[in-house]
């Protein structure tokens, strides 16, 4: 599991993290994942669909949980009209694109009601069940300046990517958002700035193998 998390609101880590899920993907022997868990500003799926020259057509939407967790839970909980307990891995589906290759999560924040919010669950069951069922999950967080939801679920990946504006005059907020993830006890593998192309860094391919 391979997290982006940016320091500062914007374009952010979207770029980037679906550039890499689409190298990862075109090489890899199991499906990839790009977990948008961006879940108040859902991005992935629309700019996946309009680069059909670069990631094909996507399929139709399937559960984006193998055994029923979630890494997210709603607040206050979300019923049905029946009034039953709708379980929280029913608001993620995912799509394929690039052959199956790489699959594409979306979140159904169109069905919650006034006053409930998706909140961050500090466990791993999810990555967990992800890391058996997938080659590679790269995970697209909102900036940290927003929320903290990256920061919640950072521990829980193998690696956490730094993403900057490639604009800042700041140097300090790559490094103080650093300093804050280890101290939660995530694994920082290194930055990069969000108008990246091609080609990951050297420090990346290492992660991604």
């Amino acid at each position: 599991m391979i997290q982006f998390i940016s320091a500062t609101s914007g374009e952010g880590t979207s770029t980037v993290a679906r550039e890499y899920a689409r190298l990862a993907a075109v090489r890899a022997r199991k499906p990839v994942w790009l977990v948008d868990a961006d879940l108040n500003n859902q991005t992935q799926q629309s700019l996946v669909a309009r680069e059909t020259d670069r990631f094909g057509a996507l399929g139709r939407p399937a559960l984006a949980s193998p055994n029923g967790s979630a890494f997210f839970t709603i607040q206050p909980a979300l019923r049905g009209r029946d009034g039953c307990l709708i379980a929280d891995a029913r608001l993620l589906s995912a799509r394929p694109c690039l052959g199956r290759r790489l699959w594409v999560t979306q979140f159904r924040s169109d069905v919650l009601k006034a006053g409930q919010r998706a909140v961050a669950l500090p466990r791993g069951a999810y990555w967990d069940a992800m890391r058996r069922h997938a080659e590679t999950v790269i995970v697209d967080s909102p900036s940290a300046d927003r929320t903290d939801f990256g920061l919640t679920i950072a521990p829980f990946a193998d690696a956490v990517v730094l993403v900057v504006a490639a604009e800042a005059s700041d140097a300090s907020l790559g490094a103080d958002l650093r300093d804050e993830l280890e101290n939660a006890g995530a694994r920082c593998a290194g930055l990069v700035f969000n108008r990246a192309r091609a080609q990951p860094p050297s420090f990346l391919k290492r992660v991604m193998g």
